[in-house]
């Protein structure tokens, strides 16, 4: 029954609203929690004590990713609805001059900026690791572009005046630990200054020019794209400037982290040889058609989107036949610095049959997506290939 409970408090706080037949739910995201309108599935739910929950690829077509159709990732439990009007955050350690700022703060002193931003788990893929590793087991659902709006978290650092011998940040949120410890934290990760004062990390407020849902971090989170998912800490409370390494929770140990050398799948790695996740792969995703799709057309229409961590993506090729051979795909420049790319091409099917459709993306660095990538203990980075089945009849 806690178990239970615990669902249908966080549903409740993602809906805004109770739900009181919410034991019916059976695993089912409530239709709210997808995009109005659509006559598609909700999200696939994989965890409810926390509650997580990832979008199918092909829900994730639209150029920004609408705020019902952006994968939830939760550590703890979420904090009950606040008045954001009320809301403080609170910039300090080892800066000049430490801050204390409402939101209304942060909006009458500082820039205000919107931007399409990637946020990706550094868990996706983990489904697809053998033998399989601990954690959610994400497919390729992950992944969002949001349009975000809040102020450079470089502004208000500039503004407390960091200390020379500052390193790195260390973020709190008000999401309590699973097992409802007040001395616990559920998550408090941070970056090194370098990533802090890159102007596309943001403190949002806006999530697709409205409010953020509760479930997604309301009223302030941190947007860091680029990095693991889990450096955007949602229900922001405190940014601590340290002069070290951040070792708060989920920092230390195996927790995003993989081996700094490969491993042997099955190998336990020695946490002092386990390296903490910074920018993330180069990869892709086929939203459209639909895995599955059965069609007499001797053709058929791919789109997609792609991305590359910090850097940018330079191109994106299918394949028809396994790997055997590859044809590029019309790839559209980022509509700003850390949003991902949209993709097309239409691909032949000579004869009736069954086909696999797969995508590689290749980063300005020269480096591709491979077909599979080196097991790791977690179940981190994998950015193989993304392959969709297609049946001409």
């Amino acid at each position: 029954m806690r178990r239970r409970g615990f669902l249908a408090s966080s549903l409740a706080v993602a809906v805004g609203a109770p739900i009181p037949f919410a034991a019916n739910l059976r695993g089912t995201v409530p239709l709210a929690l997808a995009a109005e309108a659509r006559p598609k599935p909700a999200l696939t739910l994989l965890g409810e004590r926390p509650f997580n929950a990832e979008t199918p690829p092909h829900l994730l077509d639209d150029a920004i990713t609408p705020t019902p159709l952006h994968f939830v990732r939760n550590n703890g439990i979420p904090p009950p609805a606040a008045d954001p009007g009320s809301w403080t955050l609170t910039l300090d350690g080892h800066v000049e001059r430490p801050l204390e700022l409402r939101i209304a703060d942060l909006k009458r002193r500082f820039e205000v900026v919107r931007a399409a931003l990637v946020i990706e788990c550094a868990g996706n893929g983990r489904a697809f690791f053998e033998p399989p590793v601990r954690g959610n087991q994400w497919t390729y659902g992950a992944i969002g572009c949001s349009r975000w709006t809040g102020v450079r978290l470089a502004d208000l650092l500039a503004l407390a005046r960091v200390k020379p011998d500052a390193v790195y940040t260390a973020h709190e949120g008000a999401d309590a630990h699973l097992s409802g410890a007040a001395s616990r934290q559920a998550i408090s990760r941070g970056i090194p200054i370098a990533k802090a004062v890159d102007p596309s990390v943001l403190i949002a407020f806006e999530q697709n020019d409205a409010p953020i849902p509760p479930l997604h971090g309301a009223p302030l989170r941190l947007v860091v794209p680029g990095w693991p998912g889990s450096c955007s800490q949602k229900w922001l409370t405190r940014i601590q400037v340290r002069d070290q390494i951040h070792d708060g929770a989920k920092m230390t140990g195996s927790s995003y982290r993989v081996p700094a050398y490969g491993v042997a799948p099955g190998t336990k790695v020695p946490d002092a040889d386990m390296r903490i996740i910074e920018t993330m792969p180069v990869k892709s995703l086929i939203t459209s058609p639909a895995s599955g799709r059965r069609s007499p057309a001797p053709s058929v229409a791919v789109r997609g989107h792609a991305w590359a961590g910090d850097r940018t993506v330079a191109s994106v090729e299918l394949s028809r036949d396994f790997g055997a051979s590859w044809q590029p795909a019309r790839l559209q420049p980022p509509v700003n610095r850390h949003a991902w790319q949209r993709f097309s091409a239409t691909v032949d099917l000579p004869l009736p049959g069954y086909y696999e459709i797969w995508a590689k993306a290749t980063d300005d660095a020269g480096i591709s997506q491979p077909f599979a990538i080196d097991w790791n203990p977690k179940g981190y980075l994998n950015n193989g290939y993304h392959r969709i089945s297609v049946v001409r009849t």
